[in-house]
């Protein structure tokens, strides 16, 4: 919209007096100390000054030429030779936008023409190109020079101007451009798709494009989580040449903040944290979060308390000659199959902060790290995200791990350790972060599990990978009648419970004759409420089994993750030193091996899953009690038996030892009983020959 010269003295005059405070004049000065040109604008400063904030949010357009030439004139007040001749400095807003801080699914028409704060992450990143702002001319015949500026529709800085480049003159002279003197301004587009874990189910996840120019661009990769601030605008699609009635919509930026893992962390009351205290101080935590995990699953309490330490990871440590050592932990799955290997990836979908859920055979290579595609309108080459850059500091859920091909299973091994993925194709190279951890779940390569052969055998994937998973869960379908049973018992229970979301009472008929047994903890918000139908009996001792709410579940997880970073003790240092090397010997005296390859990553995994257990426990120091909960979880993973037989077994070999050292001590004594007294059986020699 172009103003009249009083309407646009009036607002650059507002603007100035704005810029004229202590506050923005110090901003002013750090921004030409540090050679930037672009300001940052708090919105909540315009609020408070003559309502400017919602004329701008309103009409950016009309006040961002005004801002743009107060701030350029200010800053030309302070030091005249910050700029060049025909350079401005730009301008971008921050600060608590409300209704206004949207995502790209609910853009609607209703904020076209106004500023707004899209929330986001980056899945594509076009290259940067330059864009000409000034031309200048030189004639020949006449040894003038002509200068043109040009403006798109995607100019913030006047009308749109022709774009049209000249070649003669307006006597027709030919003119030579001299491309030395002209202006140029980068220029990117980025595709801002919103965030996984908020799209709506079953629909497919909403994008919008937004452009970023001169010191904007290259500020964001794809997998990075933004919030960019711009104007909303519609563009005239064309249809066959022809202009149509549907506009194509994109995102003028004039601000990118990255967002940081603490942007989409909940709310804690001081009830939370209380609570959370309190739950940590128990000394059956551990178990207590491993049953809360997905209680309509029966068994299986190993691979939940696993999951839980996978959730809560380790702590990442970037070395200062450059050397990334990761704190995410990975876990693998195999096993028969309706062992219900995927629910449990399904549970970890519905409680981690961040999941990002694929299937074998439906994901290629390029569709887990990284793709280099073709910008449909104009051509050129682009790099967008795959499910692993996107689930960035979360969680990859593999289902069918077995049914990839053996080339798109290579693609993961640099995402599973390094934690990167690099991309050298097309003319494009770049790294993007893929800190996540992932989670796989496969059937054995016969389809069931084949007890005769050792697990390698049944598993059928190269040393090289399974080395990096952390975890290796064998799931058996043991047929015994008692599990048989409880399993059925657990099943039945769950059809037969009727929640009040699904209407009706909260069980069937047969409830009513449980009476008030229906228990409800002290703090609903904390524990599960106790149902006679949905929990079964009582324990052996006669308590209720205690189940937290998922929601509250979250909270503990997401505390423990982002608030602790527990240090490693001398004492835990030597134990996880010591039970490196017991694994090391029994895996090299064992007959049949463990799931996994016994390697130098074993004992890092010791040492995340240690640290996974003192964040559990909201502990600032790893002690010998971690190392130890972190053993038992390795030891069932690797040799698929609880640890107190490993304990037995141990202890045995110690017996049998000693055993051998004192039968050794014995045959050294005789020894030198016989070498003390050799006159005796010279005797007993001659004596012999006598009888003879």
């Amino acid at each position: 919209m172009e103003l009249g010269a009083q309407d646009y003295a009036d607002r650059k005059k507002d603007i100035s007096q704005f810029l004229s405070q202590d506050i923005y004049q110090d901003e002013i000065k750090a921004m030409i100390n540090h050679k930037r040109r672009r300001l940052i604008v708090n919105i909540s400063d315009l609020h408070s000054f003559n309502n400017l904030a919602t004329r701008i949010l309103k009409n950016p357009s009309e006040y961002m030429q005004p801002f743009f030439d107060a701030v350029t004139e200010a800053a030309k007040s302070i030091d005249p030779k910050y700029l060049k001749e025909g350079e401005i400095v730009h301008v971008g807003f921050e600060g608590p936008f409300v209704s206004r801080r949207v995502t790209p699914r609910e853009l609607l028409s209703e904020f076209i023409g106004s500023m707004v704060c899209v929330v986001g992450i980056v899945t594509k990143c076009s290259l940067v190109r330059p864009k000409v702002v000034k031309s200048v001319h030189f004639c020949p015949a006449t040894e003038n020079f002509t200068v043109r500026e040009y403006r798109d529709i995607t100019s913030n800085n006047g009308l749109p101007t022709g774009s049209v480049y000249p070649t003669r003159d307006e006597n027709g002279n030919l003119l030579v451009t001299e491309y030395g003197l002209c202006q140029y301004k980068d220029h990117q587009t980025l595709s801002i798709q919103e965030v996984p874990e908020n799209a709506a189910p079953g629909q497919l996840p909403r994008t919008v494009d937004a452009i970023v120019e001169d010191d904007l661009v290259d500020s964001c990769k794809p997998g990075d989580r933004v919030a960019i601030v711009g104007i909303y605008k519609a563009l005239p699609g064309k249809s066959k040449g022809s202009v149509n009635g549907v506009f194509r919509t994109v995102l003028i930026a004039n601000n990118v903040s990255l967002l940081n893992k603490e942007a989409n962390a909940p709310i804690y009351t001081p009830e939370d944290l209380k609570n959370i205290k309190k739950i940590a101080e128990r000394d059956d935590t551990f178990d207590l979060l491993g049953n809360s995990l997905a209680p309509s699953i029966y068994g299986h309490s190993w691979i939940k308390k696993a999951v839980v330490l996978l959730m809560l990871g380790g702590v990442e440590k970037n070395l200062k000659n450059g050397t990334h050592l990761r704190g995410d932990i990975n876990m693998m799955m195999v096993g028969d199959p309706s062992v219900a290997k995927s629910q449990l990836l399904r549970a970890i979908m519905n409680i981690a902060p961040l999941a990002i859920s694929t299937t074998g055979r439906g994901s290629s290579g390029v569709g887990l790290t990284a793709a280099v595609t073709s910008d449909q309108e104009t051509g050129e080459r682009r790099l967008e995200a795959g499910a692993m850059v996107l689930g960035d500091r979360g969680v990859v859920c593999i289902d069918e791990f077995d049914k990839m091909n053996d080339q798109d299973r290579v693609a993961i091994h640099e995402v599973m350790e390094q934690q990167t993925v690099t991309i050298a194709k097309a003319g494009i190279h770049a790294s993007l972060n893929a800190r996540c951890s992932v989670v796989a779940a496969a059937n054995p390569i016969y389809g069931t599990y084949d007890r005769s052969l050792t697990p390698t055998k049944n598993i059928g994937l190269p040393d090289s990978l399974l080395s990096r998973f952390d975890l290796l869960f064998i799931v058996l379908d043991q047929m015994d009648a008692d599990i048989d049973r409880h399993i059925s018992e657990h099943v039945l229970r769950m059809h037969r419970f009727r929640s009040a979301i699904d209407g009706g009472e909260a069980a069937l008929d047969e409830s009513s004759r449980y009476g008030r047994e229906d228990e409800a903890d002290t703090d609903s918000s904390v524990f599960v409420k106790y149902n006679r139908m949905l929990h079964g009996r009582k324990t052996e001792r006669g308590r209720k089994r205690d189940t937290l709410t998922i929601k509250f579940l979250k909270k503990y997880i997401h505390y423990a993750k982002h608030r602790i970073q527990p240090e490693l003790t001398d004492e835990a240092s030597e134990q996880i030193a010591t039970a490196y090397a017991d694994l090391r010997n029994a895996s090299s005296n064992a007959k049949t091996g463990g799931t996994l390859p016994i390697t130098a990553r074993t004992l890092e995994t010791i040492i995340r899953l240690s640290t996974a257990h003192a964040k559990l426990k909201l502990s600032r120091k790893i002690t010998k009690v971690d190392v130890e909960a972190a053993l038992k979880v390795l030891n069932f993973a690797i040799y698929h038996k609880e640890l107190t037989e490993m304990e037995d077994r141990e202890q045995e070999r110690e017996r049998e030892q000693q055993r051998k050292q004192r039968a050794d001590r014995r045959g050294q004594t005789a020894d030198a009983m016989e070498v003390d007294d050799p006159p005796l059986a010279q005797q007993a020699t001659a004596t012999g020959s006598v009888e003879r």
